[in-house]
């Protein structure tokens, strides 16, 4: 299945069909910890910080959805990437896959998306912090270049820091 024959919505998103569908996702894993959680209001404030959220159609049928979130002082600090300027780092949030399309390389492609974007924001490098159980999402993220940066407990779990060149 390929991103580019999806329906694509990425602008006026409508926070609670998205908020519904990660639930959604979350409902159906296996390892629902694996996911973090944003409140409508934690993503209104960074979708009006530069934050970006797609969200991909087979018809009426939501398929994934991924998420682009600027850097602060605050998150390089908690990752432990205090060496780092924030304006050059972006944040690639959650990327939800609908558990009846899990398989088709979804999560590949949104990355390849997520790095052009930045890319043509102009920013240097990305990160991104993933469960250090979930596999699946680690093998997609070494596949794109990312590499292992530190571990770190966090509300949500524990998580392994991941950071690539852009």
């Amino acid at each position: 299945m390929k991103l580019e024959y999806l329906k694509c919505i990425s602008e006026n998103i409508d926070l609670d069909e998205y908020i519904e569908f990660g639930e959604y996702v979350k409902a159906n894993m296996h390892n629902p910890d694996w996911l973090g959680d944003f409140s409508r209001e934690d993503l209104i404030n960074m979708l009006n910080q530069g934050a970006k959220i797609w969200i991909y159609y087979n018809d009426t049928d939501l398929v994934c959805s991924m998420m682009f979130i600027p850097s602060s002082r605050e998150s390089l600090e908690s990752f432990d990437l205090n060496s780092l300027n924030y304006l050059d780092v972006a944040d690639y949030g959650p990327i939800f896959v609908n558990p009846k399309y899990v398989g088709n390389g979804l999560q590949y492609q949104m990355l390849e998306i997520l790095d052009s974007y930045a890319n043509n924001k102009g920013y240097k490098c990305a990160l991104v912090t993933i469960h250090p159980e979930n596999t699946y999402s680690i093998n997609n993220f070494l596949k794109d270049e990312f590499e292992y940066q530190n571990t770190k407990n966090f509300k949500r779990g524990v998580r392994n820091i991941y950071m690539k060149k852009l």
